[in-house]
């Protein structure tokens, strides 16, 4: 064992002694595929090298058992590298004293450090190493350590990713611990990229008046301090115009406008390559236009309630209601009769309902508030609920002649708004009454 140390010892410092461009291995994360063979371990301990060459079984897989492993590699130096495993694979160990060789497989778990110490560095797509290390295994709760000693080969795949096939003659330390090969292929690849080489720094002297950076042979403006991307002008209100080439030196502009903002020709804040109106004031919801008046009545679309029908602006910009059919609205209101007490309308009041019906099919753009109201006789909640019944009957009525629902409103208000005095039945008549309103917008 001593000797074996003292051999890494001397590949260490010879692998140190060759190294020349650092080109250390990168921080590097693997796997592997591994046989153990314990048979063969025992063969070479009882018959010799030459025997078991002769006998041909050292590299028959069915003596073996398969495991997984993953890995773990630093370079230390160029032709060193440091390598951790650990692995697992299901098997029997023959541990000593136990001799636990029978019964189900079970798992061994081992780990291993060691230093490679590689022929060639990194660079080179082919490269022999000899593994010298130390490792620790656990088998059904036996503990033992080895020392592992054995040869592999590293082919480089792409840069800094290696295939590694390697043997290993796992040597006991303790007495829990087997004599046994491992043959292992794997791949490892870095964790990180590798860094770019630091460049060659190369003094050269340049001859630059001003200072901006720009040599005086490409400066265009060489007394002058400046910007690179304009040869060495320079740009006070920093459009990207050089100041010699800029109409409007002190205000960002646009090339095309030779150095100057975009315009606004009719001042109304929106400039003219936004401007779908560029010589009428307007506004920006509106793209530069002023408001439109889409029926051309006068009112404009944002303050008109019939955008697309002529109207006054007295009437939101609707056309006016003719007074004949406000008339016979207001005629028919005052001939709506209910059965004393209740909802119920009298059949009286057919007609007049009917008449405001057909008005309103003759001009869809009619809508109508219907009131309902009450004198002050009975409680105020048995009046609210009396009149708003009322006005929704009316309302009931008109649908049931065809009259949408969304074009009626029905409100009650009990006996909250009289218009002649409760004290008298002349006046509590007036009092019970149904105002129906029209309106088209």
């Amino acid at each position: 064992m001593k000797n074996i140390y003292l051999l890494a010892l001397a590949l260490l410092f010879a692998g140190a002694g060759y190294s020349q461009a650092d080109y250390k291995k990168m921080p590097s994360l693997g796997f592997q595929f591994f046989y153990n063979d314990f048979q063969t371990a025992a063969d070479l301990r009882a018959n010799g090298l030459s025997q078991v060459l002769n006998d041909k079984q050292w590299y028959r897989t069915k003596r073996m058992s398969p495991g997984l492993a993953l890995t773990y590699q630093k370079g230390l130096t160029n032709q060193i590298d440091f390598s951790a495993i650990a692995g697992a694979s299901f098997l029997r160990y023959p541990v000593a004293g136990n001799m636990v060789t029978s019964g189900p497989e079970n798992l061994l778990v081992d780990v291993v450090a060691s230093a490679n110490f590689k022929l060639l560095s990194d660079k080179y797509y082919v490269n022999p190493y000899l593994t010298v290390g130390a490792g620790a295994s656990k088998y059904k709760g036996y503990f033992a350590a080895f020392a592992p000693v054995g040869l592999g080969v590293q082919i480089k795949l792409v840069q800094d990713i290696y295939l590694q096939l390697a043997s290993q003659y796992r040597i006991p330390v303790t007495e829990n611990a087997a004599y046994h090969l491992n043959h292992s292929i794997g791949l490892v690849a870095p964790v990180k990229k590798r860094p770019a080489p630091a460049p060659v720094e190369v003094k050269v002297v340049i001859v630059d008046r001003d200072g901006d950076g720009v040599v005086d042979s490409l400066d265009r403006c060489p007394d002058v301090v400046g910007l690179a991307d304009l040869m060495g002008c320079p740009d006070r209100d920093a459009d990207g115009i050089a100041d010699d080439d800029d109409k409007c030196p002190d205000v960002a502009g646009l090339a095309k406008y030779g150095g100057c903002p975009i315009p606004d020709t009719d001042g109304d804040g929106i400039n003219d390559e936004e401007d779908k109106c560029p010589n009428d004031k307007g506004y920006a919801r509106y793209q530069g236009c002023p408001i439109p008046d889409t029926d051309g009545d006068g009112v404009n679309d944002e303050e008109d309630k019939c955008p697309t029908r002529p109207g006054p602006e007295s009437n939101m910009g609707c056309p006016v209601i003719a007074k004949e059919v406000i008339d016979k609205i207001n005629f028919a209101a005052k001939n709506v009769f209910f059965t004393t007490g209740s909802a119920k309308l009298m059949a009286k009041s057919n007609k007049s309902l009917d008449e405001v019906a057909a008005l309103m099919k003759a001009d869809e753009s009619l809508q109508m508030q219907i009131d309902g109201h009450t004198d002050s006789q009975g409680s105020d909640e048995l009046n609210q609920a009396l009149s708003e019944k009322r006005a929704n009957a009316v309302k009931d009525y008109l649908i049931s002649k065809g009259i949408m629902a969304s074009r009626l409103n029905a409100t009650g208000y009990g006996e909250t708004k009289p218009i002649a005095d409760n004290k008298t039945a002349a006046g509590r008549a007036k009092n019970r009454r149904t105002e129906m309103t029209v309106r088209n917008y």
